[in-house]
C-alpha cells in the first residue's frame, strides 16, 4: 500500500529501512542493532557488549544452548567404579589363596629341584593375582577423588603399599632363598603396575577389567578338574603324539571358555554400573563401544602383561628351572608359549563377546521424516 500525500506517513517510503554506512570490506551495519541498544538504554537496561570482529560470542551471548562433554558425569561428581569394596576383597582373597597354595606346594616337596620347578610353574598365577589386587585396591582408594594429581599420587602410593605387603608376606612365610626373593620382588612390581593402571580416566572400565580377570582366573582353577576327562574325549591314547594333540585341544577349549566368561563379566559390570549411576544421580555418562571393547579384552591384556613381567622380573627363576634338565627346558618353553596363546585367545574372544552382547542391546537408529522430503 502506497503512502498518500499529506498523511502522517507521507515522509516514509516503501523502501526497507536505511542501513548504516558500509565498512571497508563491503559489509553493512544494520540499524536494528542500534535501535535495540537505544530501547534497552531508555528502559534502564545496560546494553550488551558487542563482540569484536572475527570472534565468536561466548557465554550467554552465544547462540544455542551449551552442550557438555559426553564423558563427564552429571552432578559434578567424579566418575567412580561401584562395587570397588567387593572387588578389592575378592582380589585380596584370591591373592592370599594363590600365595598359600604356592607355599604348600613348595614346602610339600622334599627335593629343592622339584621346589624350583613348582615355583616357576606357580609364578604366573601369583603375578596375575598381584596385578589385579594392586588395581582394585588403588581403585578403592581413589574412587571418590576427582583431581588428577591426587589420583596419581594415591594410585602410586596404594600400589607401593600393596606390593610391599605382598613381598613381606612372601618373605615371612616362604623359605629364605633366591627363589623366594624372586617371587616377592616380581609380585611387588606387578602390584605397583596394577595400582598405576587404576589411575585411568574411566574407572568403570578398570573395574570391569579386574572383574573379568578374576572370573577367568577362577574358571581356570575350576577347569583343572575337567582336563583329564576332556583329554580322553579329545583322543588321548597311549602314543605321545595323541597326548600332545589332546592337550592342545583341551588348552584351546579352556581359553575359549575363559574368554567367553571374561567378556560376559565385563559387559555385565559395565551395564550394572551404568544403571547404578542412573539410580543415584538420575543420569550417567554413556560409554561407547570402544570402552566395551577394552573392557572385554582387558583380561587377555592383563595375562599378556603378566607374561611380560615374568620374563623380565622372573627371568632368573625361569632360567634356573629350565637349566635343571633337557626335559625341564622343553617344558618351560612349552609353558611360556601356552601362556601367550592363552592370553591372545582370551583377549580376542573376550573383546568379541562383549561387542556382540553390547551390539544386541542397541536399538534401531531413529529416522527423521523431514530429511527425506523433497524440496518444494
Amino acid at each position: 500500500m502506497s503512502n498518500q500525500p499529506g498523511s502522517s506517513t507521507a515522509a516514509e517510503t516503501d523502501q526497507p529501512e536505511a542501513v548504516g554506512p558500509t565498512t571497508g570490506d563491503g559489509a553493512t551495519v544494520e540499524t536494528s542493532s542500534v535501535k535495540a541498544s537505544s530501547v534497552k538504554a531508555s528502559s534502564g537496561e545496560a546494553p550488551l557488549a558487542e563482540a569484536p570482529a572475527g570472534e565468536a560470542p561466548t557465554g550467554e551471548d552465544a547462540v544455542g544452548p551449551a552442550h557438555g562433554d559426553e564423558g563427564i558425569v552429571t552432578g559434578g561428581r567424579p566418575e567412580f567404579a561401584p562395587g570397588a569394596i567387593v572387588l578389592a576383597l575378592l582380589s585380596v582373597g584370591w591373592l592370599a589363596a594363590m600365595l598359600w597354595s604356592t607355599r604348600e606346594a613348595i614346602h610339600s616337596t622334599a627335593a629343592g629341584v622339584t621346589a624350583i620347578s613348582l615355583s616357576a610353574y606357580a609364578l604366573p598365577g601369583v603375578i596375575t593375582a598381584a596385578l589385579v589386587t594392586g588395581a582394585t585396591m588403588a581403585l578403592l582408594a581413589t574412587n571418590r577423588l576427582g583431581r588428577a594429581t591426587l589420583r596419581f599420587l594415591a594410585v602410586v602410593g596404594t600400589g607401593l603399599l600393596v606390593g610391599l605387603v605382598t613381598a613381606v608376606a612372601i618373605n615371612l612365610t616362604y623359605a629364605d632363598n633366591a627363589t623366594t626373593n624372586t617371587i616377592a620382588g616380581t609380585a611387588a612390581a606387578a602390584a605397583i603396575i596394577g595400582g598405576a593402571m587404576a589411575g585411568a580416566r574411566q574407572a568403570r572400565v578398570v573395574g570391569a577389567i579386574t572383574l573379568a580377570t578374576l572370573t577367568a582366573q577362577i574358571f581356570v582353577v575350576l577347569f583343572s578338574r575337567a582336563r583329564d576327562p576332556l583329554s580322553d574325549l579329545f583322543g588321548a591314547g597311549e602314543t605321545q603324539q595323541s597326548v600332545l594333540d589332546a592337550a592342545k585341544w583341551v588348552s584351546r577349549t579352556e581359553s575359549l571358555l575363559a574368554g567367553l566368561l571374561a567378556g560376559l563379566a565385563a559387559y555385565l559390570y559395565l551395564t550394572w554400573s551404568r544403571r547404578r549411576a542412573e539410580r543415584r544421580d538420575g543420569a550417567a555418562s554413556p560409554l561407547r563401544w570402544p570402552a566395551y571393547l577394552v573392557a572385554g579384552a582387558g583380561a587377555g591384556l592383563l595375562l599378556l602383561l603378566t607374561e611380560v613381567i615374568i620374563r623380565i622380573g622372573g627371568r632368573g627363576l625361569l632360567d634356573l628351572a629350565a637349566a635343571l634338565s633337557e626335559a625341564d627346558e622343553v617344558a618351560q618353553t612349552a609353558l611360556g608359549t601356552s601362556r601367550v596363546d592363552n592370553g591372545i585367545w582370551v583377549l580376542f574372544v573376550g573383546a568379541l563377546t562383549t561387542l556382540i552382547v553390547f551390539g544386541r542391546t542397541l536399538g534401531p537408529r531413529p529416522v527423521d521424516d523431514d530429511e527425506d522430503e523433497p524440496a518444494a
